[in-house]
C-alpha cells in the first residue's frame, strides 16, 4: 500500500480539546496524513504540557479549562461547518461537544466518552448512572440522520479492538472450515460469531516497558494518561454478560434501561482483576477496567429470535499495565483512592519493553484465539516522535478514525462496532509493530486447584466465575 493511500485531504480546520500524551503523540500523525496545514490547527487545553510541541509544529495553543459554563463561548469561534472537534480530553463531557459540533456542522471524534469534572466519581449519583453503559446510552441517545459524523471511543481500545474482533473471525473462520461469507450487517457479524461458538471476548492487553527511573513513594506513573487510567479505573467494573453464563456475582448489578447487555460490579474496576492470556505474556492476572468496548461488543455480538436474546457473548477488558503502574494502583488504593501528589507520563525515560495489545476469541472449535498488535518502544520510536508503544496504539487508531469520518462525513453518531473494519485497520496496521493471529489451549482453569480448594465451574471453562480472581 503507498502512503498516498492513508492520507486524505480535508478543507476544513481541526480544534483538538484536550492535549496530553495521546493529543501530543496524535499531532504528528495528523500532520503526516491529512491534507491539512498547521494554521488551520488550534489546540485547546487546560494545562501548559505541549506547548513546546505545538510551537515547533506552528500550531495555535490556547491554554483554556473548559467547563459546562464556558465551552461554548471558547470553542464556537474555532468550530464551523465541515471542520473537525477532536476530543482527547479529560473532564470535559462528550455529550456538550457532540451536542456543539451536531449545532456547528462540525465533525466529532474522542476515545472515550467523558462526564464533566468529578461525574466518575460523584458519590450523590446511584452507583449505575456513573457507569459507561449509561453514559454510552446518554451518547447514542444523540443519533439521528443525517448529521455530520461523530465518532465515539475511537482509540485503541475503546476503537481499534473493534475492528480487531472482526478480523479475527474471520480468521477463525477460515481455520475451522466454516464459510463465513462476506458480512456487513450487524446481524451478519452476530451471526457469525454465534455459528462459531464464541462464549468471550477479552480485550487481553500487557505493557511490559519499563524505565531509568523508578516509580517513587507518592507518584503514580503510567505509560499513557494518569488522569484518564485513574478516572476509568475508579469507576465500577463493567463486562458485557453472555448467554452461557450460569453465575451471576454476588456484587453483580443489573441495569434498569436500555438492552440489559452488560452488567457491572459494585466495586471499582482497579480492584478487581482477571484472569486472561495473550502470546508474549502467556496467561496473566489484568484489571477488569471499565470500557465502552466491553459493552458495545457484546451488544453488537447479540441475536435475537422473536425478540428474545439467545445469544451474546461475555466480553470485557483484562488490563496487565506498566510494572510501574501496577505498583501506583496498589498505592492509590491504598490511599483510599484518593490520587497521589505527582503524576508522571514515562515517555522519554522508557529503555525496553512491549504493549501487547489484542482480542482473545474463546470458546470455538479451537479454543482460544488472541488476534493483535505487538509494539515495541523501540519500533514505536522509529515510527512516530512524541509516543511510546502504548501511546501510538491509541494516536494511530485516533487517526484512522478521523480518517473515516472525513471520508464518511454524514453518518451521525457512530460506534466503532458500525465501521467496515477494514479501512481503519488499514490506516492503523503500519503503526502496530508485529501483527499476530496465536491459538492457545489455555483456558481459565489452567493449573488451578492443586494448592487451593477452590469452586470452579468445570464443566464450562469460560464461565466468568473462572475467569474472576477472587
Amino acid at each position: 500500500m503507498s502512503k498516498a493511500d492513508l492520507r486524505v485531504e480535508f478543507a476544513g480546520r481541526i480544534v483538538f480539546v484536550g492535549f496530553g500524551s495521546i493529543g501530543q503523540g496524535v499531532l504528528p500523525l495528523i500532520l503526516r496524513h491529512v491534507g491539512i496545514s498547521a494554521d488551520r490547527i488550534t489546540i485547546v487545553t487546560a494545562e501548559d504540557k505541549g506547548r513546546g510541541e505545538a510551537e515547533h509544529y506552528g500550531v495555535r495553543f490556547v491554554k483554556a479549562a473548559l467547563t459546562r459554563e464556558n465551552h461554548r463561548q471558547t470553542l464556537e469561534p474555532l468550530l464551523g461547518a465541515g471542520d473537525f472537534l477532536l476530543n482527547l480530553s479529560v473532564d470535559v463531557s462528550s455529550i456538550a461537544l457532540i451536542r456543539l459540533a451536531q449545532e456547528r456542522g462540525a465533525l466529532y471524534l474522542d476515545t472515550c466518552i467523558e462526564p464533566w469534572a468529578g461525574g466518575y466519581v460523584d458519590r450523590s449519583l446511584p452507583l449505575e448512572a456513573r457507569t459507561n453503559y449509561a453514559m454510552r446510552l446518554e451518547a447514542l441517545a444523540l443519533r439521528s440522520a443525517p448529521a455530520p459524523t461523530a465518532v465515539l471511543t475511537h482509540g485503541a481500545n475503546p476503537g481499534l479492538v473493534s475492528h480487531l474482533v472482526k478480523q479475527a473471525l474471520l480468521n477463525i473462520a477460515a481455520d475451522t472450515g466454516v464459510e463465513a461469507g462476506a458480512p456487513r450487517s450487524r446481524e451478519e457479524w452476530a451471526g457469525l460469531a454465534q455459528m462459531l461458538g464464541i462464549k468471550v471476548i477479552h480485550i487481553a492487553e500487557r505493557d511490559t516497558q519499563v524505565a531509568n527511573a523508578p516509580k517513587r513513594p507518592g507518584e503514580f506513573v503510567n505509560t499513557w494518561s494518569v488522569d484518564g487510567f485513574v478516572s476509568e479505573g475508579a469507576q465500577p467494573a463493567e463486562l458485557g454478560w453472555g448467554t452461557h453464563e450460569r453465575h451471576f456475582p454476588a456484587d453483580g448489578a443489573r441495569h434498569s434501561k436500555g438492552s440489559g447487555c452488560a452488567i457491572y460490579l459494585k466495586r471499582p474496576g482497579a480492584s478487581t482483576r482477571v484472569r486472561s492470556w495473550t502470546p508474549m505474556a502467556g496467561c496473566f492476572h489484568g484489571f477488569l477496567i471499565t470500557h465502552s468496548e466491553a459493552i458495545s461488543l457484546a451488544d453488537y455480538y447479540t441475536v435475537k429470535e422473536g425478540g428474545k436474546v439467545v445469544y451474546r457473548p461475555t466480553s470485557h477488558y483484562a488490563y496487565h499495565p506498566s510494572d510501574s503502574a501496577v505498583l501506583s494502583v496498589h498505592e492509590f488504593a491504598g490511599r483510599n483512592w484518593h490520587l497521589q501528589d505527582r503524576k508522571r507520563i514515562m515517555l522519554d525515560e522508557i529503555t525496553e519493553g512491549i504493549d501487547e495489545l489484542g482480542v482473545l476469541l474463546a470458546g470455538h472449535a479451537k479454543n482460544a484465539y488472541w488476534y493483535g498488535s505487538q509494539l515495541s518502544i523501540a519500533e514505536a520510536r522509529k515510527l512516530a516522535p512524541y509516543n511510546s508503544a502504548t501511546s501510538l496504539q491509541v494516536t494511530v487508531s485516533a487517526l484512522a478514525g478521523m480518517i473515516w469520518a472525513m471520508e464518511h462525513p454524514e453518518r451521525g453518531v457512530v460506534e466503532p462496532d458500525d465501521m467496515d473494519h477494514r479501512r481503519p485497520l488499514e490506516v492503523c496496521m503500519p503503526y502496530l509493530g508485529s501483527v499476530v493471529g496465536r491459538y492457545t489451549d489455555w483456558t481459565p482453569l489452567y493449573q488451578r486447584g492443586e494448592l487451593f480448594e477452590e469452586d470452579l465451574d468445570r464443566a464450562d471453562p469460560w464461565q466468568f466465575k473462572n475467569v474472576r480472581v477472587v
